[in-house]
């Protein structure tokens, strides 16, 4: 069976940004400090094109960090030009690049559509005008919206980057953020637990006293909730967290703030540990051993990370669990007590939980 997808990554760090955002040294997030040229997109391009196995579906080039659309038009077409020729030949499948709402019109989707884009993700960050301000943002949450609307006229995917944890930000406001991302229907999203880096202002902030980044426990408290309404509203969230590489970690770049390199893993094992919670409650389950089956491809999600979700519930209700690996539908657990079956439907708990929680669904 071929590999799904392979990301050919060509970043522009800083390239077209009009503000310098308290958060933000694109230098340093993607490893690279000179500015790319049109020569180097070519060689990355054919160094990773050698490597990629030919029983692979798609392979697309991405334009990373930075903001393209406010690069200089001339170069934007340079860089453009040189990607769409490799699509005209049939070497990849999609084009995507990342930008700024406010650098997004008809001029510059026209120019985009003329070089077969297929993909544009924006750095929304926040849906909260005072995390904006604060953060730097230089655009509003109107900027977003007409963005988005724009975009979709044009017949592009779109996905969306937000950030938790931002000068000024709570978990309410970034609850409020995710709901509106949802509102928006982005084919997917991003989702950053804000760090402090080296070489930005927030380095400055945190130093002077005047930031408090997230600890991990918070991230995970409110990516838990994020994760599962955006779950439950079926958009996916195609990553969590910066990438670790060697200048993201705590011995690299990473001053302070919730990093994890597993980071997504320990949301979606706490998301297990809800859903595991609200069945047992509902069914006054415990002093019993439960049998799990469940997909083979989420037995580390269900146990947690060094077994957390395993001795969570021997402590907490004497319950031992013991996960079955099988090839479940990824929606499906199979709770075996007492000689019973239960079939668990993970939305149906999702959703027990959110309105728990006192959120209002819309189907």
């Amino acid at each position: 069976m071929g590999t799904s997808k392979k990301i050919i990554p060509i970043f522009v760090p800083h390239k077209g940004c009009p503000h310098d955002c308290v958060f933000c040294n694109q230098k340093k997030i993607a490893g690279q400090i000179k500015d790319v040229t049109t020569i180097e997109i070519e060689e990355t391009i054919n160094k990773f094109l050698k490597t990629i196995p030919l029983s692979t579906k798609e392979i697309e080039v991405a334009f990373f960090g930075g903001s393209f659309t406010g690069i200089d038009v001339e170069q934007q077409e340079e860089f453009l030009n040189i990607v769409y020729n490799y699509k005209k030949r049939g070497l990849i499948d999609k084009i995507r690049l990342s930008t700024r709402p406010d650098y997004i019109n008809n001029s510059i989707l026209a120019l985009l559509k003329k070089y077969d884009v297929d993909i544009i993700e924006l750095g929304v960050q926040s849906l909260d005008e005072e995390v904006l301000v604060k953060s730097n943002r230089g655009h509003t949450i109107n900027d977003v919206i007409n963005a988005v609307n724009l975009i979709k006229s044009w017949d592009f995917e779109i996905g969306l980057q937000f950030m938790i944890g931002l000068p000024g930000d709570t978990k309410e406001k970034a609850i409020n953020t995710a709901l509106n991302i949802i509102k928006l229907k982005p084919s997917f999203v991003r989702l950053y637990p804000t760090l402090v880096i080296k070489g930005t202002y927030l380095e400055y902030m945190h130093f002077i006293g005047k930031y408090k980044p997230l600890t991990l426990e918070e991230a995970i408290d409110i990516c838990t909730d994020i994760l599962i309404l955006f779950n439950y509203y079926k958009i996916p969230v195609i990553r969590i967290g910066l990438q670790p590489t060697e200048n993201i970690s705590l011995e690299g770049d990473v001053l302070s703030g919730p990093y994890h390199p597993s980071i997504r893993q320990l949301i979606e094992s706490n998301i297990y540990k809800i859903i595991l919670e609200e069945f047992v409650k509902e069914n006054e389950i415990k002093d019993v051993s439960m049998l799990i089956e469940i997909n083979s491809k989420l037995v580390s999600n269900l146990v947690g990370q060094k077994s957390s979700n395993v001795k969570y519930f021997k402590d907490r209700y004497n319950i031992i669990i013991k996960p079955r690996k099988s090839e479940l539908p990824l929606e499906i657990l199979k709770m075996y007590v007492d000689g019973m079956c239960y079939e668990v439907f993970v939305k149906k708990y999702m959703e027990k939980y959110l309105k728990r929680k006192g959120f209002t669904l819309v189907k």
